[in-house]
């Protein structure tokens, strides 16, 4: 065959400098039809192999006749249907090939989004393990939010994937933006809307936010495929190399770090988020002028060991209020309990498991309150009659001994019952 380089010198000779077909044919020492064909053709010499069989082609029948009924049968069930002997690799590159003439194409549009029309939500949980107090290490979800049109990320590390805490994140990561996207694009998230329908916290939150929560289809990532690729820059530019003290420590690293991704011109959008941002915030929605729903709760009657519980952690409550109902709230950073109104104990929350929180004044509290009824108890002992044997006898009411007798001394109830 011959070469581009003879090609473009036989074509230089014979246009160029006037050298004939065959002086052109003896200086390169190609016959003169092999100099003719270079003249006549316009572009250079392809070498082509022909094409060999491949082992797949004798099966291919076999394949089509199985993909016609059905058209999702996976790759190993056809190696068995078709008494397949070779490895998987040649017919898996051949169902590849030929799996879409039965099962169809579903192409996917290019999305466009305008300034504040949505952000992007998702868990990301970063395999490097977070010091939690009480020589607990935990790997602990991490909220982001991407908003469509700058593409700005925002994120932060929560204690659990209950749905006041999602919320809880939610509303920081919003009020740190200073508006509210008209849409937030969550997945199938058990604490938002496993169901397909969203969970009653998650409507509040909504509600109160004047926005609307968007579930995505089930399994169906590239429905919020920005927020999914925020994941993995994460996974990938932040995460690699660093250790983290606590979750306080971890969140303070990511907001550095998000400074300067932020800061990164982005590809697709041919721009930095955060010159964006502006654009996406003059077309949100204000913040409400009252904080939505967030945060965990519950309403306890309190026991004996005045403690309760918030995400398998025991906080202790002023032992005073034993017996009636308390209000427990818990934000990200701090436990809060309640009695009709009064603030019966405030502690920093762990994020540890199966802690036990106690402040020294409730301890004392409780302390003096025992040693009071004890008190009390050898008063009463104290106050009763021993025989000579030493055990005790109780005090008994007179009055106890006249209604058992029948005896009235009372001179007006006697003079009552005459008349």
């Amino acid at each position: 065959m011959l070469k581009v380089e003879d090609w473009a010198e036989i074509r230089r000779l014979h246009r160029a400098e006037g050298v004939p077909i065959k002086e052109i044919a003896r200086r390169l020492g190609v016959a003169r039809n092999t100099v003719r064909a270079a003249l006549n053709s316009d572009r250079p010499p392809v070498f082509q192999r022909a094409p060999r069989g491949q082992v797949a082609d004798a099966f291919e029948p076999q394949m089509r006749a199985l993909l016609q009924e059905w058209p999702t049968m996976p790759a190993p069930v056809v190696a068995e249907r078709i008494g397949w002997p070779y490895s998987s690799a040649p017919l898996r590159k051949r169902l590849a090939l030929i799996r879409p003439e039965y099962v169809g194409i579903d192409p996917v549009d290019r999305v466009t989004y305008e300034p504040g029309q949505v952000a992007q939500c998702d868990l990301w949980f970063p395999e490097t393990k977070v010091q939690v107090g009480g020589g607990q290490e935990r790997v602990l979800p991490v909220l982001v939010m991407t908003l469509g049109f700058s593409r700005f990320m925002a994120a932060v590390m929560i204690p659990s994937r209950q749905a006041g805490d999602i919320l809880s994140g939610m509303w920081q990561l919003i009020e740190g933006i200073g508006r509210v996207p008209k849409t937030l694009v969550w997945d199938r998230e058990a604490a938002i809307g496993g169901s397909g329908r969203l969970t009653a916290p998650a409507a509040a939150f909504a509600g109160t936010l004047a926005t609307r929560i968007q579930l995505a289809p089930p399994r169906d990532p590239e429905f919020k495929g920005m927020v999914e690729r925020s994941n993995g820059y994460l996974e990938t530019s932040f995460l690699p190399g660093r250790l983290f003290a606590s979750p306080q420590d971890f969140n303070q690293q990511l907001h550095q770090w998000l400074v300067r991704a932020n800061s990164r011109t982005v590809r697709s959008i041919q721009g930095r988020p955060v010159d964006l941002l502006e654009a996406d915030y003059q077309a949100m929605v204000p913040l409400p002028p009252v904080e939505p729903p967030i945060g965990l709760s519950q309403r306890v009657r309190l026991g004996r060991d005045y403690y309760v519980r918030v995400d398998t952690v025991d906080y202790s409550v002023d032992p005073q209020v034993i017996g009636r109902f308390v209000d427990v709230t818990a934000s990200l950073g701090t436990v809060t309990v309640f009695c009709e109104g009064q603030v019966v104990a405030q502690h920093e929350r762990s994020w540890a498991k199966q802690q036990v929180v106690t402040d020294s004044a409730h301890a004392a509290t409780a302390q003096r309150m025992r040693q009071a009824l004890a008190d009390d108890r050898e008063r009463r002992q104290a106050a009763s009659r021993h025989h000579s044997d030493g055990h005790a006898v109780a005090l008994r009411a007179l009055p106890d001994y006249d209604a058992l007798f029948g005896v009235d001394f009372d001179p007006a109830s006697t003079k009552a019952s005459n008349e």
